[in-house]
């Protein structure tokens, strides 16, 4: 494995457990993929560092655990925008 790609590694996994981030915010702050961010975190970071891989894989499970509620939230957001939007079409056409 090349040096850069262990140094973005263990950067990758502390930025994680520093934000709390997802594996798609983590990527699109290091302008890399989600499975780059992936396969960093998942197959080269335990490798190079064990103990960080660990507290990674539990921010990620923390990740996973909650993302059913993310999704719903954005849902209700969408919905949200969409009928203010509807709302003020009404005002103008009124």
């Amino acid at each position: 494995m090349q040096n850069y790609i262990r140094k973005r590694a263990v950067k990758v996994g502390k930025y994680i457990i520093r934000t709390s981030a997802t594996v798609r915010q983590t990527a699109d702050v290091f302008g890399i993929s989600k499975s780059t961010v992936h396969k960093d975190v998942s197959e080269r970071l335990p490798r190079i560092n064990k103990e960080l891989a660990e507290e990674v894989n539990k921010v990620m499970m923390k990740n996973k655990a909650e993302r059913h509620i993310r999704g719903g939230e954005a849902t209700r957001q969408k919905y949200i925008s969409q009928s203010q939007n509807q709302n003020s079409n009404l005002d103008a056409i009124n």
